[in-house]
């Protein structure tokens, strides 16, 4: 009885963390307060996610130490504070609360449903991400930032956020400006960049869930894992933000239902340091010739 609650948790589990933190973003929307109630609802999800991964983790080694954790704190203050405080003053500022009201030229279909409208925007900037994370795997020069991210060999909802500012600051720049120039209004703004963070955080997760047909339409942890992958074969699919559908489309769609994935990381060095992380990509080749010694 006990094996086959933990079973229909597997499966529920997903849906329901990701559904619980977006209706309190709603709330903070509704009360005039977006910013504290999402707050609220990422700290929420993250202490939620590490306690879930120790009763229920998808691998018991991934709960041990890997001694990167100030490092993956920092890259995660570093990026998650920059873009909080951006948001912040745009906010205060009254950019996000009047976009939007713009004239009958606008092309943004303001007269749809909200629903449909944060669906459009995360359709609209995961063509972006998709292109700019693809890029990022596949152009050298990007890849020296993107490796930052990749150089775990564990996943779990802490190392979320381990990105070099740079490797952020293209994301952003693929995505971000093309929603200000068709006139998202604020409030789907704010319900699409909460969605993204609270994925981003479940993507990571150790976690044993089953999210069945949803991996086929998310970027759900099943799937993340494998772009994770040592593997270059592997990891370089599922570029996905959010969706998956121009992985679909594009053909890089990677899921075996037939095995777990093996070791996570990078075949480049890495030193462990916060500050020589960030500092390897500009000193490339000088960073990979320490990997000999």
């Amino acid at each position: 009885m006990k094996n086959l609650a933990k079973e229909i948790l597997a499966y529920i589990l997903w849906p329901i963390l990701l559904g619980v933190p977006i209706f309190l973003v709603y709330t903070g929307i509704e009360s005039g307060r977006p910013t504290l109630y999402f707050n609220i609802a990422y700290l929420g999800l993250a202490a939620t996610l590490f306690v879930l991964e120790r009763l229920m983790p998808y691998r018991e080694d991934w709960v041990k130490s890997d001694g990167q954790e100030f490092p993956d704190f920092a890259h995660t203050i570093l990026n998650k504070g920059l873009i909080q405080l951006a948001l912040f003053l745009l906010l205060i500022s009254g950019i996000i609360q009047t976009m939007g009201n713009k004239d009958a030229s606008s092309y943004w279909p303001s007269g749809l449903p909200l629903a449909a409208q944060v669906v459009l925007t995360m359709v609209i900037s995961e063509f972006g991400l998709y292109w700019a994370h693809r890029l990022e795997h596949t152009w050298s020069f990007l890849w020296r930032f993107h490796s930052v991210h990749h150089s775990v060999e564990k996943l779990w909802f802490f190392n979320t956020g381990r990105f070099h500012f740079v490797d952020t600051f293209n994301s952003l720049l693929f995505s971000i400006p093309l929603l200000f120039l068709l006139g998202v209004p604020g409030d789907v703004f704010i319900y699409f960049s909460s969605i993204t963070a609270f994925i981003g955080l479940l993507t990571h997760c150790n976690i044993d869930v089953h999210c069945g047909v949803l991996n086929y339409i998310f970027n759900t942890p099943n799937v993340h894992r494998w772009h994770h992958s040592k593997k270059v074969e592997e990891g370089n699919n599922n570029y996905g933000e959010n969706l998956l559908l121009f992985d679909m489309i594009f053909g890089t769609f990677y899921f075996p239902r037939d095995r777990h994935v093996g070791p996570l990381g990078i075949k480049e060095y890495m030193p462990k340091a916060f500050l020589g992380q960030l500092a390897a990509p500009f000193r490339w080749n000088k960073t990979q010739n320490k990997q000999g010694q």
